[in-house]
């Protein structure tokens, strides 16, 4: 395509669509607001150290990523602690220990099921049954529902539902049970655990998440002739009659422009230019992390663990993450997520931290835990829409005059994850190929 495009936003999503672009043929000119690329999944500074603004783990079964991270340049090899799916949780009280080994599927859940310590024969039984009526049923349920509901249907016990189906649900689309979707939910098992093996592989960067794609896929387009304007915020848009127009910029025309920002962005810069609604319809969940810095030689067993939130004692952490064991010079570095974090009162960090402090110490047996060297909470208020059933989610092509949305918010599969942002910038430039045609 010998196009002049504009990508509005160097999140996850604008970088896939301007690896895209360019490696299709396009002249692309790439705005961001931020002096960082990596939108809401970028690295940040915290007491001279590069950390991210939440810690996230992507899935062997993030084709797309993994393909345009190996496309820009990188050994998805190397840039990644490779796990065996698992939920484990510290020892006190130890409540459960689920992983599976590396065998082909479906054997690696058999046997990561028959092992697993803290589940009783009830239980075991129980989430048999639920992946058997999920293969049977090829993880489509019709009517869309809450996992709630589904989790009923398939009969999960209050145990099950505690300590896997519920941090799961939260992890995955940041949205309690009792609210979220349970086909967007099935779609990502069925994505994880419904095929190879290598799919359900937890994999957790051993770099900050700017230098993990965003970084190198800037790199790759500038190489190719992109221009890459970091820093400058977009204000206004509009179509002249002859092309697309930035910020009311004479003499520069784009072909097609391409909104990779946030949802509340994108509304406010197409808003006088057609209808917004399925943008305004959204609604958000926050995702707060609490960095924790201990003394180097403090160390957990494991690079992360699941935890048990206890919200009547201000222990609102769900999983915790070692930064140690997979990001050089960061021993001692503790960072506890807590997903759906509207329900914490985050304006009081120095007690949020603290709780979650305790938190840690009691769960793991370990006093030195509660009294870190330092704390720092940030908490990422519109982290992902709020993934409800039967969401009707704005799609791809807004104006076919060339106007298009990227975002893990755009209509797809999947809930807001690294793997729903780069797809819609890799669907933009084939929707844009396809009006060409």
């Amino acid at each position: 395509m010998d196009k002049r495009i504009a990508i509005v936003g160097a999140g996850w999503a604008g970088c896939a669509a301007a690896v895209e672009g360019v490696s299709a043929g396009c002249h692309v000119t790439l705005f961001e607001a931020s002096h960082i690329s990596g939108g809401r999944a970028r690295k940040t500074f915290v007491e001279g150290m590069a950390v991210d603004n939440g810690q996230h783990i992507l899935l062997g079964a993030y084709r797309q990523t993994l393909r345009l991270m190996r496309q820009v340049g990188i050994d998805t090899r190397q840039a990644f602690l490779n796990l065996p799916l698992q939920m484990r949780y510290p020892p006190f009280p130890a409540v459960m220990d689920f992983v599976t080994p590396r065998w082909p599927a479906p054997f690696h859940l058999v046997a990561g099921l028959l092992k697993a310590k803290g589940l009783n024969r009830e239980d075991r039984l129980a989430l048999a049954r639920f992946f058997a009526c999920c293969r049977a049923i090829r993880w489509d349920i019709g009517e869309d529902r809450p996992v709630i509901r589904l989790l009923e249907q398939f009969r999960q016990t209050p145990k099950l539902y505690a300590l896997l189906w519920r941090p799961l649900c939260l992890a995955a689309l940041n949205t309690s049970p009792e609210q979220a979707s349970a086909s967007v939910f099935l779609a990502v098992l069925r994505d994880s655990l419904g095929r190879k093996r290598t799919d359900s592989d937890m994999l957790v960067p051993v770099t900050d998440l700017s230098a993990l794609f965003p970084e190198k896929a800037l790199a790759y387009c500038i190489a190719r002739k992109g221009v890459v304007r970091l820093g400058e915020t977009v204000r206004h848009i509009a179509f002249d009659g002859k092309g697309w127009v930035i910020d009311r910029a004479e003499g520069t025309r784009f072909d097609a422009v391409i909104l990779a920002t946030s949802a509340a962005v994108a509304r406010s810069l197409i808003s006088d230019i057609g209808d917004a609604s399925p943008l305004a319809a959204l609604e958000f969940e926050p995702i707060t992390t609490c960095y924790l810095k201990y003394p180097s030689s403090v160390r957990l067993e494991r690079p992360f663990y699941a935890l048990l939130d206890y919200p009547e004692k201000k222990q609102w952490g769900q999983f915790v993450f070692d930064r140690g064991h997979f990001i050089r010079n960061q021993e001692g570095l503790l960072a506890v997520i807590i997903s759906v974090s509207s329900v914490v009162d985050s304006g009081d960090k120095t007690g949020l931290a603290a709780g979650l402090a305790r938190q840690l110490a009691e769960s793991f047996g370990n006093p030195e835990l509660e009294k870190p060297l330092w704390s720092h909470v940030m908490t990422e208020k519109r982290a992902t829409f709020r993934c409800t059933p039967g969401l009707v989610r704005p799609g791809c092509l807004f104006d076919k005059r060339g106007l298009l949305l990227a975002g893990d918010y755009v209509a797809g599969e999947y809930p807001a994850t690294l793997e729903s942002a780069v797809s819609s910038g890799v669907s933009a430039i084939k929707v844009l190929s396809e009006l060409q045609r």
